[in-house]
């Protein structure tokens, strides 16, 4: 260090406006004017009252300096909070969104000015933060413990640009909860594509299911090709409806490319229209229109696959590796009717699951030789035995019986498809078959390493076996591939970290958890009780504990005569725990939250 350098540890706080081009390119005078009010009016008296300091200005942001941490992130959440209300009249397309990142570490005093890593990495925190939201270091998050009344979700290790070390994130929820969305990583070396819900322009608002199926299919063949690396449907499909700028689209979900069209189905023909879009530039680079048969509805998605593949990658698999591709069922009626059940299946009310179910049930009816139908059922079974088999033994359980049957039935129908390999691997692992399990969910990954719920699932698996350490890479891809996951995917984030030992980030996201779904499941309560019990924070973990031995109860299918030493030892079996060390980390946490384990 130079003699006249001066360092300091400092919170760093940065907010830049998102799609600030395309707010200028629409109206210069009124975004540079609406801009300077809102520093004005909004992020002066904030600073002021939270004893910030302004650094600088970047045209389309600003970087602050505060002493505290806490003062920091509370001045972001009301930033954040106050936001939306002050620009209540203005059309939504205009009006302004922030990113703010903060981070907590060393910088180098340069007259006024800041700089040095503390600095770089709040700059980039601020760059992958989903819009209208504030992402965190870790180290901002380990100082904030119990000073500030927010919530808080893990975001994974994020590998950020220009920065050696992975960093780890946490984003905050303000107010409500906000969508849940892992902040993008920077573009893989391998191209990555989002590919947006194809608009349905049949006249007919109940098709919508057939569009989306159509353009899930179109991702499910995208993700067979290792050139490319596809984000998840549910992180695409948050942009249904949405006025938004293709640019912003890759930037919020970290694509290089976007695809997006539209289905038209009428009669016995469908039409379909594609185009290839560069995420960064908006430049179209290929567009195709399709007039079909209906029965000839596959064929238009691989032709689209091998298009848009051709064009970003430049090359196609060889034809071995093509044939290995899922079988379409023989007959369309199978699969439209497969596509309603599956709109369904992620509604978890008995009255949807029931429909769902029904609907599986007709496409086997229609073509026996549906693989993926089967697999519907399979989960569709799975679900019906969590809800209502709490306490009787798997081998008595009807529902997780035909769960597996099923799932069997799928893979002597088609070997070559990794869905089906993953269900009944996940089936199999319900059963403490961790061998079996193991291989399917290892066939699955290698078959189709860019889906999301593949990986996320095979991390559990490994969880499962005693391996968390290579769990929790697994995980983080598939919260790479799917930016705006499902909540499911911190209950199995929460119980990898927890065999890590991570408690802490165990606790924040179960927490965060119960935010998002507030029916929740007695197993999270325990494994929350747990976690509190290994941190010492006895009070809240006997809370849980208590929560959920009543939950338990009302669940309960078993021994009528069972209490709360029977609820932890089924606990313990449906946590499908190979390793006996696993178990007593386990039951130790739940001794400590007072449970008789």
């Amino acid at each position: 260090m130079l003699p006249h350098e001066e360092r300091r540890l400092a919170a760093i706080f940065v907010a830049d406006v998102v799609g600030y081009s395309r707010l200028v390119e629409l109206d210069e005078t009124a975004t540079l004017a609406a801009i300077k009010d809102l520093r004005r009016a909004l992020f002066e008296p904030l600073l002021a009252e939270h004893h910030g300091r302004l650094i600088k200005l970047t045209g389309d942001g600003l970087i602050a300096e505060f002493g505290s941490v806490v003062d920091a992130v509370a001045c972001a959440a009301e930033v954040q909070k106050q936001l939306p209300g002050r620009q209540a009249e203005i059309p939504a397309e205009r009006r302004i969104i922030l990113r703010i990142g903060i981070n907590l570490g060393d910088v180098v005093v340069d007259g006024d000015d800041l700089l040095g890593d503390g600095v770089n990495v709040a700059a980039r925190l601020e760059h992958i933060c989903p819009p209208g939201g504030v992402l965190i270091s870790g180290t901002v998050y380990d100082y904030l413990q119990g000073k500030l009344d927010y919530h808080f979700e893990f975001a994974g290790e994020q590998c950020l640009k220009n920065i050696r070390r992975p960093v780890r994130t946490y984003r905050l929820a303000i107010g409500h909860p906000l969508p849940s969305f892992v902040a993008a990583a920077p573009v893989s070396a391998k191209p990555a594509v989002a590919v947006l819900p194809f608009e349905n322009m049949s006249g007919d608002a109940e098709q919508v299911y057939f569009s989306d199926g159509i353009t899930e299919d179109i991702i499910t063949e995208l993700s067979r090709f290792r050139e490319l690396l596809v984000i998840a449907r549910n992180s695409s499909f948050s942009f249904r409806g949405q006025s938004v700028d293709v640019r912003e689209i890759g930037r919020t979900l970290g694509a290089a490319y976007v695809v997006e069209g539209s289905v038209r189905r009428a009669a016995a023909r469908v039409r379909v229209t594609a185009q290839l879009v560069d995420a960064v530039t908006g430049a179209h680079l290929w567009a195709e229109r399709y007039d079909r048969a209906l029965e000839d509805v596959f064929d238009i998605q691989e032709e689209i696959a091998h298009q848009i593949v051709a064009t970003v990658a430049q090359r196609i698999f060889e034809e071995s590796e093509v044939a290995a591709r899922r079988r379409p069922p023989e007959d369309t009626r199978a699969y439209d009717v497969f596509l309603q059940g599956l709109r369904l299946s992620d509604t978890f009310t008995p009255e949807a699951q029931a429909r769902a179910q029904a609907l599986f049930e007709q496409a086997i009816q229609i073509d026996p030789g549906f693989a993926r139908a089967y697999t519907g059922l399979a989960y569709a079974y799975l679900n019906r035995a969590i809800d209502g088999g709490v306490g009787v033994p798997r081998e008595k359980d009807e529902n997780r019986v035909t769960a597996l049957r099923m799932a069997e039935q799928a893979l002597a129908l088609d070997p070559n498809d990794p869905r089906v390999h993953s269900t009944l691997g996940y089936m199999c692992l319900t059963w403490r078959q961790f061998e079996r399990a193991e291989r399917h969910l290892n066939l699955a990954r290698a078959m189709n390493p860019n889906d999301a719920t593949i990986q996320i699932t095979w991390a559990w698996v490994q969880g499962c076996i005693g391996k968390p350490e290579r769990a929790l890479p697994a995980a983080e891809i598939a919260f790479r591939l799917n930016p705006r996951h499902p909540s499911w995917y911190t209950y199995y984030l929460s119980r990898i970290l927890f065999l890590l030992g991570r408690y802490g980030e165990v606790a924040t996201l179960l927490e965060q958890r119960t935010l998002d779904a507030p029916a929740f499941h007695p197993r999270d309560m325990a494994w929350r009780a747990a976690a509190y019990g290994h941190l010492g924070r006895i009070e809240e973990a006997h809370r849980c504990a208590e929560t959920f031995v009543r939950s338990v109860q009302s669940y309960w299918r078993g021994n009528p005569s069972a209490g709360p030493s029977e609820y932890v030892n089924w606990l313990v079996d449906v946590s499908y725990l190979r390793r006996e060390e696993d178990v007593e980390r386990l039951r130790e946490g739940l001794r400590r939250a007072g449970l008789p384990a």
